[in-house]
């Protein structure tokens, strides 16, 4: 349902073809208010489970910075701040397709975790279109880590940083996230990103 909503214009507010800003080679459409169901209550349901695991990095890494409870109060939080657009979004993929290294933040307000669900089965639907994760360490080189969810999978990531153990406590670890190329076939997911934007 999700993939064949992809062309019904009325649920999206924007519309990206990546390679004209060089972000890659496909496109994503930002869905408008109000989201598909599917997508609103994923977002309602996830957010008290990670708004804990949130704070605590906040924590480890000595941030002021604390999340409420619950989606409503995190939504509220952003209007207040004039980031009343919903980031929640579609993107597809054909051969050759790929996205770049990058994050999702969207205004001063952002939740340091973000949802990826794979819309097709892999190996049957496309080939490559791997999930791609780099992880920058100062004076290091990136490392990269490369996952490939099955359809109906569910992957939890960051948004901005993660915390990363060191021996004079937690430093804060830089981190991207991308898709490789796609070799054949299609390839849709669904981005459920919990804070929205400015624009």
């Amino acid at each position: 349902q999700l993939i064949r909503g992809f062309d019904q214009d009325d649920l999206f507010r924007k519309s990206v073809i990546m390679e004209r800003h060089q972000y890659g080679l496909g496109e994503y459409r930002y869905y408008s208010y109000p989201l598909p169901v599917t997508i609103e209550t994923l977002r309602e349901i996830l957010y008290p489970s990670l708004a804990p695991i949130a704070n605590q990095w906040m924590e480890w890494l000595r941030m002021e910075n604390r999340f409420p409870d619950t989606f409503e109060e995190l939504q509220q939080r952003c209007h207040a701040n004039q980031q009343i657009h919903p980031t929640a979004l579609i993107l597809k993929y054909g051969a050759g397709g790929f996205n770049a290294m990058h994050q999702d933040l969207y205004g001063e307000i952002y939740f340091p975790m973000q949802v990826v669900l794979l819309l097709n089965e892999p190996g049957e639907d496309f080939t490559g279109g791997e999930f791609v994760l780099t992880q920058q360490i100062p004076r290091a080189q990136s490392r990269a880590m490369v996952l490939q969810p099955r359809r109906g999978d569910m992957l939890i990531f960051t948004t901005n940083f993660r915390p990363l153990k060191t021996q004079n406590g937690y430093m804060r670890a830089p981190i991207r996230h991308g898709v490789s190329e796609v070799h054949s076939g299609q390839r849709h997911t669904v981005g459920i990103i919990f804070h929205d934007a400015l624009k």
